[in-house]
Parts: structure tokens; C-alpha cells; sequence
């Protein structure tokens, strides 16, 4: 049986100063270093005595998220640039207002929001590249620390991989999702925000 568990980065700068997320290489907020650690104290206190290895967005913002975890549990991180958010291309480094005002018009999920940027089929078959050789790897529990958005094309695909455009929780969530010996998945924890507060032990 292979459990996943997945983490959405704590909040980070650019959910506070108006810009872009995308491939910038925003680090947490004040806040978000006291969610990441907080999360990694409560989640690995919940998860002792089990093995699991840990992949992250190679991005600032999820290193930050997965760090106290892995120190707390004693693991390595590997890191995957297969897990990062979707590439915004000429949005990236821009405001969000920019971002409104620049949006190209799509009308199907093979065509960019912005010029250079990845369409969400680019990002859905990235996601899904990184998604096949986790599941394929040996280790039986996971533990994955992503983004919004690479984590909504995570969830649809571990129900069926169909190319569409997701949405996805808020910051500091985790996810627990299961796959049994038959190949049944099954998703028994969506988004679950209680980890990223203080301890009340």
C-alpha cells in the first residue's frame, strides 16, 4: 500500500506583497516560518515510528516548508524541480495587478495565460512525469511539499489524469491520500489546516 501525504507551502511572501508566485523564488513570510515549523513538529509527532521519504519543490518557499519536517522526522529531502508551480513566464517577478491587466485570453488548456508561460496541458504532463516515478518508487509512504497549483494536478491525477483546469486549498495544507495493493486510490484528508498551529500540548 502506498500513502502520500501532501503539503501545500506555508504562505509566502507573495501572498502578502501583491506579486506573482509562479517560479519567483519568494521565501516565507514571519508567519509562514512559524506555520513550516509548527507544521513539522505537529505532523512528524503524529508519524513516529514511520518511515517515509520526502520530495519537495525545489522553490524557496517549499524548501522552507519541508525543512523543519525532515529535521524533525531525521530524513533527506530530495528535491524535484518536477514539483515546482506552474511557469507564468513574462508574469514571473510581475505584480498580480500586471498579471490581471496582461492575462492573455485562452480558450483551451493547450494555450498560455502569458507569453512564455507553460500551459496547463505543459503543466498537468510535468506534474504527471514527477506523480508516475514517485509512485513508482519503492518507498511506501511519501511525503510530498509542492505548490497550489502542481498539487491540484497531483489530486486530480491520483483520481484519473484527466487534463483540466484545478483548483487547490490554502497554504499549509495537507493532504493524505492512499493507494492500496488492488491500485484503489483514496483520499481520507483534504486540505486539513490544523498542523500549521501551535501545539496545544
Amino acid at each position: 500500500m502506498k500513502n502520500v501525504i501532501t503539503i501545500q507551502h506555508a504562505q509566502s511572501i507573495q501572498h502578502t506583497n501583491g506579486m506573482m508566485g509562479s517560479w519567483t523564488d519568494w521565501e516565507l513570510t514571519k508567519l509562514g516560518k512559524e506555520q513550516a515549523e509548527n507544521l513539522g513538529r505537529n505532523l512528524s509527532a503524529e508519524l513516529k515510528g514511520q518511515a517515509y521519504k520526502i520530495y519537495s519543490s525545489d522553490l524557496i518557499r517549499a524548501r522552507q516548508t519541508a525543512e523543519p519536517l525532515a529535521r524533525y522526522m531525521g530524513v533527506e529531502v530530495e528535491y524535484r524541480e518536477g514539483l515546482r508551480e506552474i511557469n507564468y513566464g513574462d508574469a514571473i517577478g510581475k505584480s498580480k495587478q500586471w498579471a490581471q491587466e496582461n492575462r492573455l485570453p485562452i480558450n483551451s488548456i493547450d494555450e498560455p495565460e502569458f507569453l512564455g508561460a507553460e500551459t496547463w496541458r505543459e503543466l498537468w504532463n510535468r506534474v504527471e512525469s514527477a506523480y508516475c516515478g514517485i509512485i513508482a518508487s519503492k518507498a511506501e509512504n511519501v511525503i510530498l511539499v509542492s505548490h497550489g497549483g502542481a498539487l491540484a494536478v497531483w489530486h486530480q491525477g491520483l483520481i484519473d489524469f484527466n487534463v483540466r483546469d484545478p483548483k487547490f486549498g490554502p497554504a499549509g495544507g495537507v493532504s493524505f491520500l492512499h493507494e492500496n495493493f488492488d491500485g484503489k486510490r483514496i483520499v481520507s484528508r483534504l486540505n486539513d489546516l490544523s498542523y500549521i498551529g501551535t501545539n496545544p500540548d
